[in-house]
């Protein structure tokens, strides 16, 4: 149980992998790599919009991860359940606006986006 914990406690304290101003900076790349056309425009902006951090998400999860150590177990347990059901909802929330923009895009510039975007491959 303490390892289980100790998992969900260190899952928890990861930040976003990437600052505000990388996350900019990793749009304007992307962006400028699939050189959209103007009627593209719009569904990039409301993608752009949908992948901006979520600060009232942000600042849920800092104050969990502030109370979690004067909670009991029980307590903990469903303060990081809630937790994880928030990033669901976000996430799904994202991957919809993901799908639509992709939608929008030719073949070969959801190549490109589908590069642009993958994780790194770890060795």
């Amino acid at each position: 149980m303490r390892v289980l914990f100790s998992v969900c406690c260190l899952w928890l304290a990861i930040a976003t992998a990437a600052s505000a101003q990388d996350a900019q900076a990793d749009l304007a790349r992307l962006k400028g790599a699939l050189h959209l056309s103007v009627q593209q425009m719009e569904a990039w902006t409301t993608y752009q919009v949908a992948m901006a951090p979520d600060a009232a998400l942000q600042a849920r999860e800092a104050a969990a991860r502030r109370m979690l150590p004067q909670l009991p177990t029980p307590r903990r347990l469903a303060l990081i359940q809630a937790t994880l059901e928030d990033r669901l909802a976000d996430f799904r929330k994202r991957s919809a606006r993901v799908e639509d923009f992709y939608g929008q895009l030719t073949p070969d510039q959801q190549r490109i986006f589908d590069q642009e975007t993958a994780p790194p491959v770890s060795r």
